[in-house]
Formats: structure tokens, sequence, C-alpha cells
């Protein structure tokens, strides 16, 4: 029988790799970082699947990205990028393609008359370049500390309450109710105010067996359910063939959200769109002003969507010092500048720090360790194509739902009797879920601050960094009137 290398060498690496990633220092252990890993990967690995449906338009040129193409390059970013986060930054962010960003890029960037895709991702370089200078310069990062407490709380809870959505979204068990018009109305319980179909189940069962094992403080709960669920999710399909809500022409209220429990397969990635980037294109075809709106936008989203994320992350994983600052922000940040040029060069849109990663830290991950195991798992996901079939959507909402929780207990921390921050504050948090977007609920808190701190007479109490962001806001709130006037 083999027995544990406990030579002085193996001690000696073992110490220092602990005291690299402060893994005893941050309260956790090898184990709890290695579970949270998988946990993160588990919980985002569906944009690999889902950012190639996003971008699979043609440009003005009827050209396609191509969806093995783009998956391959979402995967091989997304690992990269967290590998990096992990070893450098040493905290527990995954990054990959930002699903706010990749969205604006496909409806309202790449639909203008003439860009090509090449000309689209050289908006999306542009704008991570300079949100690069701005963190070499000092000023994302002072932007970050200028924020008030009460603010930087809200922005923790609206993540919370926005991941919990995203969850139960992914499950099927709410859904968006069309009116006779075809327009968007509120949203409702399941398909026609029921919860119908195995997949629901899947989610209920998971929920459930969550929920009992956290409560019971049983170490891996979050992965224990992600993985039970996942279990008797291939075992429904297996036996019912249930397949797909959608499968390009039927439509399936009953079906898995996006993917489909099965065995994944060996293939080679295609990497052909790395550096199929023409960074000052859409100047020449839409003129200066024209691209330079574009870009503000592309810029004000990742600039604050990261800051909101990274925000709400630390808090959870009780990594924000005592004077509200985290360690070694200026790696974290510069490394999230460097996801929008890295996702632009490979069409692949901005990669940004994951929401999603907040799986990975209810799960106990707390240190860089967790991100480097996340990424090589993203990496190993490029080849299988894709290893994330055996985990549908709606085996990892619960662990979203229930981190989602997690994050939400910190409302009690906003000073509710001072509504100059009360107010402001329950703007940021209602709002991320309620667009669907950490930026807009952040513009809308930081306005609102800065205007009710006016009206107080407490205009002195307003860091001048604030006033320049909710300008910014403000004008990032207007752009669609600017156009408008503009005739773009």
């Amino acid at each position: 029988m083999p027995t544990q290398d406990h030579s002085p060498d193996t001690m000696t690496a073992v110490s220092r790799l602990d005291r690299y990633f402060k893994i005893t220092e941050r309260g956790s252990n090898y184990s709890r970082e290695i579970r949270g890993g998988f946990a993160t990967f588990f919980a985002m690995s569906y944009i690999i699947v889902l950012n190639p449906l996003i971008l699979i338009g043609a440009d003005s040129t009827g050209a396609t990205l191509g969806a093995p193409r783009v998956a391959a390059a979402t995967a091989l970013v997304a690992g990269i990028l967290t590998i990096i986060m992990g070893a450098w930054a040493r905290h527990p962010f995954a990054l990959a393609t930002g699903l706010g960003v990749n969205a604006f890029i496909a409806v309202t960037v790449a639909t203008n008359p003439g860009l090509t895709w090449p000309d689209v991702m050289g908006l999306v370089v542009l704008s991570g370049a300079t949100m690069f200078i701005l963190v070499l310069t000092g000023f994302r990062t002072a932007v970050f500390n200028a924020v008030p407490e009460s603010l930087k709380i809200a922005i923790v809870v609206g993540i919370g309450m926005f991941i919990a959505l995203i969850g139960l979204v992914n499950a099927g068990f709410v859904r968006r109710i069309p009116d006779a018009a075809g327009t968007t109305v509120p949203v409702g319980l399941g398909f026609g105010g029921n919860l119908t179909g195995w997949p629901i189940l899947v989610f209920v069962f998971g929920l459930l067996l969550t929920i009992a094992l956290v409560v019971r403080k049983v170490k891996g709960a979050i992965l224990i359910g992600i993985i039970a669920s996942a279990v008797l999710a291939n075992i429904l399909e297996a036996v019912f063939k249930i397949g797909p809500s959608w499968d390009g022409k039927t439509a399936n209220p009953q079906g898995w959200s996006l993917v489909v429990p099965s065995m994944p397969m060996w293939s080679t990635p295609d990497l052909s769109l790395l550096g199929q980037v023409n960074v000052f294109g859409a100047f020449a075809k839409l003129g200066t002003t024209a691209a330079l709106l574009l870009a503000f936008v592309i810029l004000l989203s990742i600039f604050f969507d990261a800051m909101g994320t990274i925000v709400g992350l630390a808090g959870e994983a009780g990594s924000i010092d005592k004077d509200g600052n985290i360690p070694d922000v200026d790696k974290v940040l510069l490394i999230d500048a460097f996801g929008a040029i890295a996702g632009g060069g490979a069409s692949t849109s901005s990669a940004q720090v994951y929401v999603e990663s907040g799986a990975g830290i209810g799960e106990g991950a707390r240190t860089g360790l967790a991100s480097i195991v996340t990424g090589v798992l993203l990496l190993a996901a490029m080849f299988l194509t894709p290893l994330i079939h055996l985990v549908p959507f709606e085996a990892v909402a619960p662990a979203l739902v229930i981190v989602g929780f997690m994050m939400i207990t910190q409302v009690s921390k906003i000073d509710w009797q001072d509504w100059g921050v009360a107010l402001p504050a329950f703007l940021t948090f209602v709002l991320m879920p309620f667009t669907y977007s950490i930026a807009n609920g952040i513009g809308a808190g930081f306005i609102a601050f800065v205007f009710i701190r006016t009206i107080q007479g407490r205009a002195r109490e307003i860091h001048p960094l604030m006033w320049v962001v909710a300008s910014a806001f403000a004008l990032f709130f207007s752009i669609g009137v600017i156009e408008q006037a503009l005739g773009l």
C-alpha cells in the first residue's frame, strides 16, 4: 500500500503554495478551493454554448463567425484569463464573455450597415485598451474607492438578486409572459402559470437538496447539489428523450432550456477567429462621432459591470478589508481590462469577471487556486464538444439561487435611516435584476446618490469622481436620444 509523502521537500512545496495563495490565511483549504473551482466551472460553462447563439448573425457582407469557432475561442479566452486571474491576482474570480456586452454588440453594433465582424470586434478591443489605460493611470481604482460603502453593499445585494433571477429564469421556473400585442410584460410562474416538465423537476429537486445540505452545513453542499441534479437530468433525458425547449423550428416549453444532457465527444477546436479584428474599421465606415458613441457605450458597460461584480464577489468572499478595499484590486482590474482586448481579438466579445464565480465562493473558495482549477476545466472544454452538455442549466440554477440568497443577506448593513444612501441603494439593487443589467443598476444608484445629496445640501460629501461617473451615466442613459438627434 502506498504511503503519503511527508518528505521535507513535499511539505515545503505545500507550505509555499499555501503562503502564495494565502489559503490558510483566508480561512480555506485545498479541498474547498478545488470544489469551488469545479462549482464555478459548472455554473458558468453554459457561456460556451450560449455565446455562439448570441453572435450567430451575419454582418453586412453576409459573413458569420461560425458557432464552432466562437465556442472554441470563448473557452480558450475564458480559460487563459481565469488562470491568469488565479495565478497573478490570486482571487477566486473567473472570467468569460459578458452577456450584456455580447447582446449589445450582436443586436445594436453589428446591425449597423457597412460594418463587418472584424470592425465590430475592433470597437471592443479599442474599449478594452482604453479601460486598460484607465487602470494604469489609477483612474479606475480611484472610482472603485470613491463609491460610498452603502452603495458597495447595495451592489452586492443587487448582484445577489440578479444571480438568483438568472437561476430561476435559466431553469424555466420563471418566464416572461407575452400578451396579445406581443410585448414583454411581467414574468410569471413556469409555463402558463404551471410548473410542468421534467427539467423543472430537476431544478426543484436540486434546490431542495442544496437547501437541505446548506442548512445542515454539509461540506461541498453546492457542488453535491449540482452533481446530483446533473445525474438525475441525464437519467431523465435517457429515459424520456425530452429534448430542447427550442430546436430551431419548434418550441417545446417542457424541454431543457438550452443544454440537453448528453455525453460529450472529442473534437479538435477551430481557433481560426483569433486575430480577425480591424480596430479602426468602424471609424472609416460609420464616421468618428458614431463610432465613438458605440465605443463609449461598450466601455461604460464593461467598466461598471465588472466593477459591480468584483465588489459583490469580494464582499461575499470576505476579502474586503475594514477600509473597504480589495487586496490586489489593480491586478484584478488590469486582467479584466485585458479581457476586453482578448475577447475582441478572438471575436468572442468582451470577457469580464463572471458573476457565476459566486457559486465557487459559496462552496468555500477564497483564493486564486480555485480560479486555476476553473481555468483548466474551461481549456479542457475546448476539446470536449461540449463537456458542459453533461450539466444542463436546470442542474446549475439551484446553486445560483442559493448563492443569491447568501449575497442578499448583506442588505442589513445598509444605513436605512439615511435616505441619501438608502434610496440610491434601493434603486441599485432593484434595477439590476429588473433590467437584467448590473451597469444599469449602478448607474441609477450613482445618479440618485449625487442628486439626493445635492438637494439635501450635503454636496460636500460627494467625492469629485462620483460627479464624473454620475455625469457619464447620465450620458450613457441618454445615448438613444443623442443618436436620434444626430440622425445616427
